[in-house]
């Protein structure tokens, strides 16, 4: 018995991971609609346990990627490439709440439904981009650590990544910084190591995930809005024909990149976690063959911040709830949702419940009723798996653009540098 054991298990391993995840998404649906609440029950720790390992590997995953990727280039670089990713961040978010407020006012989700009968909602408070801003610096280190604030976490990171840097590049100090550099090194590789391990366990996690998942929400659920959920999906869909047509602009392999983001992307569908699903997002990178000085610091920045996905459901929401209130918008309110919506984004990061919060602050900038936020919670988990996974995506992609862009300037200066030294 035990040799069969081992021998379906190393079959298991051996299997690739996406194939893994994947069926464990098809057999997670099949087996929440049919089982219901009570397998979903005894599954349930089988999720848990998933979402723990990966909570558990993400603040050495981060800490020691993004002090080995500091030290990978100069100070100069890092604050370039700083840059870029806020730009990208911005302008994908910005131009995600377009493309949601196209196809839902093509489409029209919420026509015909009303507001009668629905509860009223506790929406919590929206913090601000100040506030956001000033909680990058934490008050303690180890309560940011505690508390996995991933904004903390990286500013620590940085701090320190550029201290060793900077002893790196000093005369009296070069040795020792040797040294931290040679120790951060070997923690990353054995933090790589485990995060290998933990690889093993998300395909039976996902499973459990996905049958709780459906077994909660369930069939009814979904047909009583599923044109909202049906629009929200399609607007997915042409964010990601954005995302193919940058990749293709900037030489980056389309067919490579998708076959590496496919695990983390279907792990994010299911958990509904960006910062959950980092581990596996800094792994697709490497596997990528990304700069580490790169994806060390946009990814983690990228699952706080960056929210293409939230960005199309804030667009569609918008969209529904006036069509529910019979107030269609004006082309006003839909450029104070772009530009609104684009800072919310920003501003709720981190944020529990930040896609209510979102919704809830755009709905009150241009007079929507904040009760349709309400209709809207009935298929949260549902809309929530597909925003989410382009969520991650799009952090992917950004990465993987800026990395082809410093490749290319890289090159431009390579290029001319024999030709500037021939002038002088």
């Amino acid at each position: 018995m035990s040799t069969l054991l081992t021998s379906l298990w190393r079959g298991y391993c051996a299997t690739s991971l996406i194939l893994r995840v994947s069926i464990a998404l098809v057999l997670g649906v099949v087996v929440g609609l049919v089982g219901g609440p009570v397998v979903a029950e005894w599954l349930a720790p089988l999720g848990e346990l998933l979402m723990r390992l990966l909570k558990f590997i993400i603040l050495p995953i981060v800490l020691f990627t993004l002090m080995s990727g500091v030290n990978q280039g100069a100070a100069g670089s890092l604050g370039r490439v700083g840059r870029k990713v806020f730009v990208y961040y911005l302008a994908t978010s910005a131009l995600a709440i377009a493309v949601g407020l196209a196809v839902a006012t093509l489409l029209a989700p919420g026509e015909g439904m009303s507001l009668q009968g629905v509860d009223a909602i506790s929406v919590p408070d929206n913090p601000g981009i100040l506030s956001v801003v000033l909680g990058i610096v934490p008050n303690n280190m180890v309560a940011a650590f505690a508390e996995q604030d991933l904004l903390g976490i990286i500013f620590v990171a940085l701090v320190f990544g550029l201290a060793v840097m900077k002893m790196r590049q000093s005369d009296s100090q070069a040795a020792l910084g040797e040294r931290l550099h040679g120790l951060i090194e070997a923690l990353n590789a054995a933090t790589l190591r485990v995060m290998d391990g933990i690889l093993h366990v998300v395909p039976i996690g996902v499973f459990a995930i996905v049958v709780g998942t459906v077994a909660d929400q369930g069939l009814a659920t979904l047909l009583s809005l599923g044109d909202m959920v049906v629009v929200l999906y399609l607007a997915l869909g042409v964010q990601l024909l954005v995302y193919l047509g940058l990749l293709k602009g900037f030489g980056v392999p389309v067919g490579a990149f998708f076959r590496e983001a496919r695990t983390p992307t279907a792990t994010a569908f299911a958990t509904q976690s960006s910062s959950g699903t980092l581990p596996l997002t800094l792994d697709a990178a490497s596997r990528l063959g990304l700069p580490r000085s790169i994806y060390g610091f946009s990814l983690p920045l990228g699952a706080t911040l960056n929210m293409d996905g939230a960005a199309i459901r804030i667009a569609i929401s918008a969209v529904f709830a006036a069509n529910v209130v019979g107030a269609p918008l004006d082309w006003l309110s839909m450029l104070q949702i772009v530009v609104v919506g684009t800072l919310i984004s920003v501003g709720t990061a981190g944020v529990p419940g930040a896609g209510i919060v979102m919704i809830a602050t755009v709905f009150s900038q241009v007079g929507l009723p904040i009760e349709a936020v309400a209709l809207l919670t009935a298929i949260d988990a549902l809309v929530g798996m597909g925003c989410t996974a382009l969520n991650v995506t799009g952090d992917l992609v950004g990465t993987a653009v800026i990395g082809r862009s410093e490749e290319r300037r890289a090159a431009s200066q390579a290029a001319g540098a024999p030709g500037q030294a021939r002038h002088r």
